[in-house]
């Protein structure tokens, strides 16, 4: 007991010393600045289908699993584009409670920087799937070095800011207490169904635009 009596009588001043030792916090400022330009699109996402409907599951599972098998042998001759199979359903269609026949889908998925070579393959895919999707967007090193390039002119924007905040109230300096940076997030695709049957089909007209892309900064700064 002795020695707990002790050991408080230490940490009642100890405490009380780090409470008149937390500098005050007044005169804060909460700040953003943002930064933003057009980037190039610079890759095609295309999603495509194999799709069967009918009685028996089985048959159209065959003939999804046949045309999904000629699509990727085609795909192969076209090296610059990225080609990988994606998701398999097979689902029963219902009239009221009873399964009145089954649907079987498997996706294809293209991504290209070369949009002749993309849009010539999906072409040729058009005879066998179904273009459920495609899209442009900005590859992942084009994005970051956008981003870098844009924080820069955001943190410049943010610091001009605070000066600004400086001289109108009239303080001698400043300090920034923290500091975040944002980027954006990708934008999401916008959908194009289309569909043909025949055994020749024109390749698609695209036009791959540009991106919008922002980064903000904001923080918090002590006026001194």
């Amino acid at each position: 007991m002795i020695v707990r009596a002790a050991l408080l009588c230490w940490l009642v001043p100890l405490a009380a010393l780090a409470q008149e030792a937390a500098p005050p916090l007044f005169n804060l400022v909460t700040l953003s600045a943002q930064a933003e330009r057009e980037v190039a699109n610079d890759t095609l996402h295309a999603t495509l289908a194999a799709e069967a409907e009918g009685a028996d599951p089985a048959q159209l599972a065959d003939g999804v699993n046949r045309a999904m098998r000629r699509a990727l042998d085609v795909a192969r001759g076209y090296g610059s584009v990225k080609a990988r199979s994606g998701n398999y359903q097979t689902y029963p269609v219902y009239d009221k409670s009873r399964i009145a026949r089954w649907r079987v889908r498997q996706e294809l998925r293209l991504e290209s920087a070369d949009f002749g070579a993309a849009t010539e393959l999906i072409a040729k895919l058009q005879s066998i799937l179904v273009v459920a999707q495609l899209s442009h967007g900005v590859s992942g090193e084009a994005r970051r070095q956008a981003e870098n390039s844009l924080f820069e002119e955001a943190i410049a924007a943010f610091e001009a800011r605070v000066r600004l905040a400086r001289d109108a109230l009239k303080a001698k300096g400043y300090r920034i207490r923290d500091l975040n940076l944002s980027g954006g997030g990708p934008v999401p695709p916008r959908p194009l169904a289309m569909r043909a049957m025949a055994a020749e089909v024109a390749a698609p007209a695209l036009e791959p635009g540009s991106t919008r892309i922002a980064v903000t900064v904001s923080g918090t700064v002590q006026l001194q």
